[in-house]
């Protein structure tokens, strides 16, 4: 079809198209312009440039830089919030007053009313309030209906920034004098610059002020009546309790009681009940006073009073006991029983402090210090059983057995230190007879058997059963027992009349000691530690000392270096120095600060941070076969005059991490040039492979040592050392795989980290 010419008759029509009309790029929704995806041509064909055969990979278009780079980060766009919204149910409150002139009435000229003025800022509305106030004789409430108000004869209504305090406001013809505002409002003016004068103080009414000062304050001299069924409400359940002592030992068959006084609040009387002892032989009785009004003067009473058959009133009574009378360490009486108060509880001492503001006194100790009884007589040990079992059954009546230390059985559970033992010779026979001595160190007993040896006479085994063994002389009912702290080689042993001598001990033994040494002197693991020795059981550990040591010096000798170097003082500080002037330590200040932050960044490069890989290559001998002697190397001390004013450190030196690196770098070119570049690999004579090494070659005779000519500092060397940090990195960037890829020698820059 497309090679047909363009004539009539020869072109096509497709039926299926009806619209040529441009299509849109946006589409509007929710009021808002969201682009199309997909782009169409006329009457929504599709565009040719849509088609994947004009899809290239280095399409600008259609590339996404984040599927390579990754999603970058956005801020995201501000979510749009109508006005309406924004400042729905938000107003503005400024409080105002305004005169009311009041006219044909000699008692006043004018009223002043405070009213409040509302603008709501969802719709720019204003409203006015006035607040009600009692017996006023006014109609209050709203005095301006909701709506906005004109402000001119232009019709232009009252806005927000119109409004501030102390201005006069017209509304409707009333003018409105603002005198404060509420919080928000000053913080939504200040928000939009908007700064709130003063506040002012609304002047007073003078009608008002009439009627307070007509008003009388009557007083009255008829005290106000106790409302019971109040105190009852608030304070029934709420009983002040204190400790007292009544001491009546100044008579005969006297003694020192203790109450506990009860005063309830809920109508101001006192109860006093016995304090009930354990085995104090009385009869015990519910309360010594019932709950009463307890007189401060029971004595107080007039001469014609008939006391015989009447009891006291509140009539014939001056003052009863208050809660501002109980006090610690006061003396109250109880119908003439003088009472010491000791001691009251913890709601007695938060109700004084908080109600009172009386803080109540320590408590008395009055209880008389117990006195020690003399320790009870053990009886004698009868023989039969363990003494342990014969002391515990004289504690109690019922017969139980002693109570075990069972943390130190769960720690050194299984746990035993072997020794061995000889008899302290008194027969001949006894000379090759040898015992094993086990200590138990979850029971703290002795266990002795006897190795049985053939045809010695001797029957071996068991000596001594699981034990408590006494030292000699010791008290039989506190004896004193054998513990390793006693266990060394060459100490006697006396087990019930045999004597016996340490000669020998496990390798554990020692462990244990070196574990615990606080258990045991220090000659007994001095003695044992000489016996391992002398047997051959510390090769591992005099060999670990030995290599700690060792580690030791190497660390010193590091840590040494440097410590006896020679200052050089500059010329200036000789000058200094001589004068006896102290250079000013604020002059400097600016200079030292950028020294000190050179010579960091000197330190950090010389660190060795790369990490030099596998490479499975045999070290290379470095070691220069032939002696080299080397001429005077000249001085390279820098004068003050020859350096200059920004040199601060020397030129980089390699470390020998750097110069391990250097020469892997090296070999990895080499390589790079084999393997990547191939090039053809010469042959070797057979003959030339057995070679031998250049420092097992013989050295040829006559020899004469290679020279090397003296060292000389070219004109300028000290400058050469200052250090330059220019802010372009150009150089590094260029040299940063300068050292594997361009083949040519650099030497490090001291900016970059090698690469490969």
């Amino acid at each position: 079809m497309s090679g047909l010419p363009k004539l009539p008759g020869f072109n096509f029509v497709d039926p299926t198209l009806s619209k040529f009309h441009l299509s849109h790029n946006f589409y509007c929704i929710n009021g808002y312009k969201v682009p199309k995806t997909i782009t169409s041509g006329v009457g929504g064909r599709e565009i040719d440039a849509n088609c994947v055969g004009y899809f290239s990979s280095s399409d600008p278009v259609r590339y996404d830089p984040s599927l390579t780079y990754g999603r970058t980060r956005s801020v995201a766009c501000s979510q749009f919030i109508p006005h309406f919204a924004l400042y729905d149910s938000k107003c503005l409150t400024f409080k105002a007053f305004f005169k009311q002139s009041v006219p044909e009435s000699p008692v006043e000229y004018y009223r002043v009313r405070k009213v409040n003025i509302i603008y709501f800022l969802e719709d720019d509305t204003i409203t006015v309030i006035e607040p009600r106030t009692l017996n006023s004789g006014l109609e209050q409430g709203r005095i301006v209906r909701r709506g906005k108000i004109p402000k001119n004869t232009a019709g232009d209504p009252w806005h927000w920034k119109d409004f501030n305090v102390g201005k006069d406001i017209c509304f409707n013809g009333v003018v409105y004098h603002t005198t404060d505002c509420d919080v928000f409002t000053k913080e939504f003016m200040r928000s939009h610059g908007l700064i709130m004068a003063d506040s002012e103080q609304t002047p007073p009414d003078p009608y008002t002020q009439a009627r307070e000062f007509s008003v009388q304050v009557h007083e009255t001299k008829t005290p106000p009546a106790d409302d019971k069924l109040r105190r009852f409400l608030e304070y029934d359940g709420k009983v002040l309790t204190f400790d007292a002592l009544y001491d009546t030992r100044d008579q005969e068959f006297g003694e020192l009681r203790v109450y506990g006084i009860l005063y309830y609040l809920a109508d101001d009387t006192i109860a006093v009940q016995e304090i009930k002892e354990p085995n104090g032989g009385r009869d015990p009785f519910p309360l010594l006073l019932r709950k009463t009004k307890v007189p401060k003067v029971w004595t107080d009473r007039p001469e014609t009073y008939p006391s015989v058959y009447l009891e006291l009133s509140d009539a014939e009574v001056t003052e009863y006991y208050q809660p501002k009378d109980l006090l610690i360490g006061e003396t109250i009486y109880i119908l003439g029983r003088p009472m010491l108060l000791v001691n009251c509880n913890e709601f007695t001492r938060n109700y004084y402090r908080k109600t009172l503001c009386i803080e109540q006194k320590p408590a008395i100790d009055f209880k008389p210090k117990p006195r020690k009884l003399p320790p009870a007589p053990m009886p004698p040990h009868d023989g039969i059983g363990s003494l342990q079992d014969s002391l515990q059954n004289t504690k109690k009546f019922s017969n139980t057995p002693p109570k075990k230390d069972v943390i130190r059985q769960l720690v050194n559970a299984n746990k035993h230190l072997r020794y061995m033992l000889k008899i302290d010779l008194v027969h001949p026979e006894d000379e090759i007879r040898r015992f094993i001595l086990r200590y138990s160190l979850s029971e703290g007993t002795c266990n002795i058997y006897e190795p049985p040896i053939r045809n010695s006479g001797v029957i071996g085994g068991k000596y001594l059963s699981d034990s408590l063994v006494s030292k000699p002389g010791s008290d039989p009912l506190n004896p004193d027992y054998y513990t390793p702290a006693d266990f060394y080689i060459g100490a006697l042993l006396v087990v019930h009349q045999q004597r016996f001598i340490i000669i020998d001990a496990d390798l554990y033994v020692y462990r244990y000691m070196q574990a615990n040494p606080e258990k045991f002197p220090c000659t007994v693991i001095e003695n044992i530690r000489n016996h391992m020795f002398n047997k051959g059981f510390l090769t591992e550990d005099i060999a670990e000392q030995l290599e700690k040591e060792c580690q030791d010096q190497k660390k010193a000798a590091r840590d040494a270096i440097g410590l006896e170097a020679d200052i050089v003082q500059t010329e200036l500080e000789k000058c200094f120095i001589e004068q006896k002037v102290k250079p000013d330590p604020d002059a400097d200040l600016e200079y030292e600060r950028k020294k000190a932050k050179i010579l960091e960044e000197y330190t950090e490069s010389l660190k060795h941070k790369y990490v030099v890989p596998e490479h499975g290559i045999d070290p290379v001998n470095l070691t220069c076969p032939y002696p080299i002697v080397i001429g005077e190397i000249a001085d390279k001390t820098c004068k003050e005059q020859d350096v200059g004013g920004d040199s601060f450190t020397p030129k980089h030196i390699d470390t020998p991490a750097e110069k391990v690196q250097k020469h892997y770098a090296e070999v990895y070119r080499k390589q790079h040039e084999i393997c990547d570049h191939p090039r053809p690999i010469e042959c070797e004579d057979p003959e030339a492979a057995k070679r031998l090494a250049a420092n097992q070659k013989p050295l040829p005779e006559p020899f004469e040592p290679i020279m090397v000519s003296n060292v000389e500092n070219p004109k300028g060397a000290c400058k050469v050392k200052a250090v330059h940090f220019a802010d372009d990195d150009k150089r590094c960037l260029r040299d940063k795989y300068d050292l594997c890829d361009h083949k040519t020698p650099k030497n490090h820059c001291g900016c970059t980290q090698y690469q490969k």
